[in-house]
Order: structure tokens, then C-alpha cells, then sequence
């Protein structure tokens, strides 16, 4: 029996999606973005060339071992969208340990990610620490390509490489009173230069993400190693982070340390720093407005190498419904 694969209403093609090495072409010249300060509106981009040896700099960055044995996953292969060019990807970032604007990337680029460790405790029948290679090892890796939407307006497309969270969740083996997941970045105030105070508060270092045990077992909840096809880049949050894609961007920990599974919702950093703007499910919903702007709309970084933004309508659950509204009925 044949079996025919009906794609869904917001896919297109796997050749329209542009192919990674294009991003990769020196001959062009890259541009910068003039980043929106978390909490205000997003800023137009200003384009300005770059010198040969910042764009070499840029590039190191990103020159990661191949993962070249890992597949594409082909219930994840495609969106309504391009994948944004990896140049980009890897200078707009938000990662709070190492500053509080876009372009962090040289400054993230002091994590130690030697000889990482990742502890796996709390209400498991099998408590563990892993490493980067007992990671890779333990659970077969895939690619998928996710949407991502930031909090604060703006998106893009990526192609993670990971594997789902409910591989980990089989492995250790959660008991019956563990409801929610705790999730710790690695945090050194004399590594992770970000700030001490926003808003007027201090900041509850360190950086603290938390799901429902019901959400991590999701099929799209995703722990990411690698993306582009090789091995995470430290802004990105080498050498493991979170990808939720349902979720607004900051519900996504880097760098992870610890994964703690616990009884009760646990604190996490935006969630305790301003709960009014930042709550603890943070679903992309365009009906529901951040108290300072709108999310009915977003701007979609592209994929060329002059960092285009198209305006687009948010979807609800970043278009994912289908696999997720379940979960909030």
C-alpha cells in the first residue's frame, strides 16, 4: 500500500525553502541590525556594510562540526515561509546572560562549553547527568524545521537539530507526582555579562524555564544540539536549549544545566520578573495583546542577506494548533 502524504494548508514546497549554503556566500555583504530593546516596539532595520573581517569573525562563530549524519524529519520539513538566512540568525539573538540588546553574539562567545554537564533529577525513577556525547548518543537526532516567534513581535524560521523532550522523559522516568519541569541555564556572573537590573528590578539570575509535564511531552517539544546542520553556536545557547515553537521565544532556556522535574509550577525568570507582561504559558496568541503592543501581526525576518522584514498575521499557537490546542481546552 502506497501512502500519501496530504500536505497541510500552511506548507509549501521543500524546494522553496532555501538551501543553507547560500547564506554562507562572503562575496555579500551582510548588514546590521539595529535590534528593539526587549519590551518596546520593533525598529526598522538600518543596512550598513560590514567589513570583510567582521563578516569572517560572524562566520567563525557559526563553523560548528557537521552533524552531517542527521535527516530531516518529514513531518517537520516545511513552513508557510523561507528558513532565515543563518547569517542573521546567528547576529539577532536574545540571550540575556551576555546583554540585554540583539547583537550578543561576540560576547556569548565565552561559554565554556567544554566538557559540558547536564543534571537530570528531582521526582525520577532514574536521576542521571549527561554530557554532550551521552546526548547525542542516547537519543537519535533529527532536523526539523520550526517556526519562531519572539515576544516581542518579530520572527523567523528555523532548522533545529534535537530530539523530542519525551525521549528524555522515557529515560528517567518522571513519578507520578512530578507535574512540571524546571529547566536552569548556566549562569557565572564573571562569564554571563548581562545585566544585574531591568525595569527597575533585579534579575533573578539564574535563568529559569518551566513547562507543564503535559508540554514536555508534546511531539513538537524539542530539545536542540545543533541547527543549520551542525552543532549549536554559543548564541544560540550551546551546547542544549529549549525549543518550543508553540511558545513565545522566552519560554525557550539556553544553555542548559539542569533539568529538574518538580510537583508544583516553578518560578522562571520573566514570569517572576514582570508577570503581568510574561506568564508562565506564553502561547503565541494574536488576540491576546502584550500590555505595550499588539501581537495580532509580527515582522518576519527573511531569508535574503539584507535582512528584509515582512509584516505577516500572527497565527495562534504559531500555527500549530493541531498538535497543541488540546493541551488548553
Amino acid at each position: 500500500m502506497t501512502l500519501i502524504r496530504v500536505p497541510k494548508s500552511w506548507e509549501i514546497p521543500d524546494r522553496s525553502v532555501t538551501p543553507v549554503d547560500v547564506f554562507f556566500n562572503r562575496r555579500r555583504f551582510l548588514k546590521t541590525l539595529v535590534g528593539a530593546s526587549l519590551g518596546a516596539s520593533i525598529m526598522p532595520i538600518l543596512g550598513c556594510q560590514q567589513s570583510g573581517e567582521s563578516a569572517l569573525t560572524l562566520e567563525k562563530t557559526l563553523n560548528k562540526p557537521k552533524l552531517n549524519s542527521v535527516k530531516r524529519n518529514p513531518a517537520f520539513a516545511e513552513v508557510d515561509r523561507p528558513i532565515t538566512a543563518e547569517t542573521l540568525a546567528g547576529r539577532y539573538n536574545n540571550f540575556y546572560e551576555y546583554g540585554s540588546g540583539k547583537s550578543i553574539w561576540q560576547a556569548a562567545q565565552a561559554l565554556p562549553a567544554e566538557n559540558w554537564k547536564v543534571e537530570v533529577t528531582g521526582l525520577v525513577k532514574n536521576p542521571r547527568t549527561y554530557d554532550l556525547d551521552d546526548l547525542q548518543k542516547k537519543f537519535p537526532l533529527s532536523e526539523r524545521v520550526y517556526r519562531f516567534r519572539c515576544v516581542e513581535a518579530w520572527s523567523m524560521v528555523i532548522p533545529w537539530i534535537g530530539f523530542p523532550m519525551r525521549e528524555l522523559i522515557a529515560a528517567v522516568e518522571p513519578t507520578s507526582q512530578a507535574k512540571f519541569v524546571r529547566f536552569t541555564s548556566y549562569y557565572d556572573p564573571k562569564i554571563t555579562i548581562g545585566p544585574a537590573w531591568t525595569l527597575g528590578r533585579k534579575l533573578p539570575w539564574p535563568y529559569t524555564e518551566g513547562l507543564r509535564l503535559d508540554e514536555m511531552a508534546n511531539e513538537l517539544a524539542f530539545f536542540a544540539v545543533g541547527v543549520y546542520g551542525h552543532l549549536l553556536p554559543d548564541q544560540h545557547g550551546a551546547p542544549l536549549r529549549e525549543v518550543i515553537p508553540w511558545k513565545y521565544g522566552f519560554k525557550g532556556a539556553k544553555s542548559i544545566v539542569k533539568i529538574e522535574f518538580v510537583e508544583n509550577q516553578p518560578a522562571t525568570f520573566w514570569n517572576t520578573l514582570v508577570p503581568n507582561e510574561y506568564d508562565f504559558i506564553a502561547n503565541v496568541n494574536p488576540t491576546k495583546p502584550h500590555p505595550r503592543w499588539s501581537q495580532a501581526t509580527e515582522k518576519f525576518v527573511g531569508k535574503g542577506p539584507n535582512f528584509e522584514w515582512e509584516k505577516r498575521a500572527t497565527l495562534p499557537y504559531n500555527g500549530y494548533g493541531e498538535y497543541v490546542a488540546s493541551l488548553y481546552v
